[in-house]
């Protein structure tokens, strides 16, 4: 197993998902569903949904680019942004994808370069801070 597979499975294991490695361009991504009740313009809406969490250019000293895209209810925002500080993670970008959404979905980016392990247990212990 490459040091590439053996983090992508730590990796998932801390975020409690699997983790997908993609050799070739030295990604790995563990996507995280959230289970929200969400209608665009009155419709079911599930396709972006998932919490998207990667790491890539993993480095000989184990550090990486560690990004995510995270789901979030705008009352979940003030304690989910006050969780990411206090595991001294980098917002990069708060934002809606959707205008007629009820209830109304943030996505909120968060970085690092770090040991992919590290981040994971990071945003691990943010989630915490999530009301569902």
């Amino acid at each position: 197993m490459s040091q590439l597979e053996e983090t992508a499975k730590k990796f998932g294991d801390i975020l409690g998902v699997e983790a997908e490695a993609d050799s070739e361009k030295g990604v790995v991504e563990a996507p995280k569903p959230r289970d929200l009740n969400v209608t665009v313009q009155g419709r079911p809406f599930k396709s972006e949904l998932d919490m998207e969490i990667h790491f890539e250019a993993l480095e000989d000293d184990g550090t990486a680019l560690n990004h995510a895209e995270i789901v979030l209810l705008p009352e979940e925002v003030p304690d989910f942004t006050r969780a990411l500080g206090e595991n001294d993670l980098t917002i990069s970008a708060l934002h809606n994808h959707w205008l007629f959404a009820e209830p109304s979905i943030m996505y909120l980016h968060v970085q690092s370069v770090e040991k992919p392990e590290d981040f994971a247990k990071k945003l691990a212990a943010s989630f915490k801070a999530l009301k569902t």
